[in-house]
């Protein structure tokens, strides 16, 4: 995706609307000839994958989507602001609208103790909010000991790739939610209407937000989803649930995409 990687990750934040975005994808479809693809997501991809599974269902065969679920367009707020009316300014989402602040103030910190705290840390949460202020997350230069599911040469990858592309691109995603929202007033209500599976990590702070699991199990995200198969909670898992239990969900996703 733009903004992450090798991309070219243009500065400008307009550059990063979700049409840029699905048009990026659209683009990568049609120069391998692929007229429908398997889609799978997480976090922000998974965001990504239910908006191009809303704008363009023709290319997409099934979707198995991690972390985030599809929450429906809110004409009553934007999405920047009813993050913030939720949980103030110290919010990651409320945070990152900063332009050049946390841009610079990310890659001041020590790369590799930034993406150490992020994985171990955040990604075992069991809920409540996240502050991704340097006191937060560069609170100790102590070894930590990683987990069987992440290794120092992850690490050393997450770092020399955001070193030489800073972290503008990527914080641009965040920076576009209000955007969005004005750009896809015409698909309020609009369903996703993609056979899908939706996976979450028991202690993913995704599943923690208010309401969520009600919404999740409660017949809530069927009704915006309504070729949901099913709606999985990995036990003992936090936020990255790909890594945490990689066999685990590599399974859940082989034996759902072999029914097509």
């Amino acid at each position: 995706m733009r903004g992450y990687g090798d991309t070219t990750a243009p500065p400008s934040v307009s550059s990063y609307t979700i049409f840029h975005l699905i048009g990026d994808l659209i683009e990568l479809l049609d120069s391998l000839s692929l007229p429908q693809v398997f889609v799978v997501g997480h976090d922000w991809g998974a965001i990504i994958a239910w908006q191009l599974c809303m704008l363009r269902p023709d290319r997409v065969k099934a979707l198995v989507n991690l972390s985030v679920a599809f929450r429906p367009r809110n004409p009553a707020v934007k999405t920047v602001d009813y993050f913030r009316s939720l949980y103030g300014d110290n919010y990651y989402v409320c945070h990152f609208q900063e332009y050049g602040v946390v841009d610079e103030e990310l890659a001041s910190m020590d790369l590799k103790v930034l993406f150490t705290n992020i994985m171990t840390k955040r990604g075992q949460g069991q809920g409540g909010t996240v502050s991704f202020s340097k006191a937060s997350l560069e609170t100790s230069k102590e070894p930590t000991l990683l987990p069987s599911w992440l290794s120092e040469e992850d690490i050393e990858y997450f770092a020399s790739k955001f070193q030489k592309s800073g972290f503008t691109g990527g914080l641009n995603y965040y920076r576009c939610l209000n955007l969005n929202w004005e750009l896809t007033a015409p698909w309020t209500g609009a369903q996703i209407n993609v056979p899908t599976k939706y996976i979450v990590g028991e202690f993913d702070i995704t599943y923690h937000y208010p309401g969520i699991q009600d919404y999740i199990h409660k017949g809530g995200l069927k009704s915006h989803v309504p070729l949901l198969e099913e709606a999985v909670v990995i036990k003992g898992a936090g936020h990255f649930i790909q890594q945490e239990k990689a066999k685990e969900i590599s399974d859940h996703i082989y034996e759902f995409i072999k029914m097509f």
